[in-house]
């Protein structure tokens, strides 16, 4: 099933925080082009907090960090929300891994 030209969507309840047109799939990942809406700024720290930790490989305080990311905002697939989602934003670019299911927590 191929998943370029979709447009998923960010939310923050019903209100739209931006778009991801996916160009891309590297199995689990899909990424795209993403658009923010009025409300990204609101939220972009986050993201940008999220991907400096990551990048520092300070895992645990990342979990932390993406907890926020992952409490308040929902990803919505065309064919409607997804149960989990790991989402990474940076400048126009966006990639994420989701499922139907909430993820393993071991």
């Amino acid at each position: 099933m191929g998943f370029e030209g979709e447009v998923w969507r960010l939310k923050r309840r019903e209100e739209l925080i931006g778009e991801i047109a996916i160009d891309g799939a590297d199995f689990p990942w899909l990424n795209g082009k993403f658009v923010p809406g009025p409300a990204f700024g609101e939220v972009k720290s986050w993201f940008d907090e999220s991907l400096a930790l990551l990048d520092a490989e300070e895992y645990e305080r990342f979990d932390d960090s993406y907890q926020r990311i992952a409490s308040t905002l929902s990803l919505v697939a065309p064919s409607g929300q997804v149960a989990e989602f790991l989402l990474h934003i940076s400048d126009d670019r966006a990639w994420f891994r989701w499922s139907d299911e909430p993820f393993d927590v071991t």
